[in-house]
């Protein structure tokens, strides 16, 4: 996997703090609980079907953070980057991310 050119968190002239941070990590940490127990039932021969209902749980999980950044991207970074003259280039950026999420 190619990786991206590293970026500062937002087009904001400061570091802006992800005002959820917290709250993401818990979920990701639930997330991340989640993929070994979704581990484990493949290990033990599980059935298909509840596994099945187990990865769609963990879209589901991980679709509220992506929603979550998107509205914390949205109300910080995208209204940062429209204040200093860069809002073109910030809604260009999130498209390409949100097209990748329509896919």
């Amino acid at each position: 996997m190619k990786s991206l050119p590293s970026k500062k968190p937002c087009h904001a002239p400061q570091t802006v703090v992800q005002p959820d941070k917290e709250a993401l990590i818990k979920r990701l940490n639930r997330i991340e609980g989640q993929v070994r127990g979704v581990n484990k039932m493949i290990s033990e021969d599980r059935y298909c079907v509840d596994i099945l209902n187990q990865v769609s749980a963990l879209q589901s999980a991980l679709d509220a953070v992506a929603m979550l950044l998107l509205e914390n991207h949205t109300h910080g970074c995208m209204q940062g980057a429209i204040k200093s003259g860069q809002g073109d280039e910030a809604i260009d950026e999130l498209m390409a991310v949100v097209r990748k999420f329509a896919r």
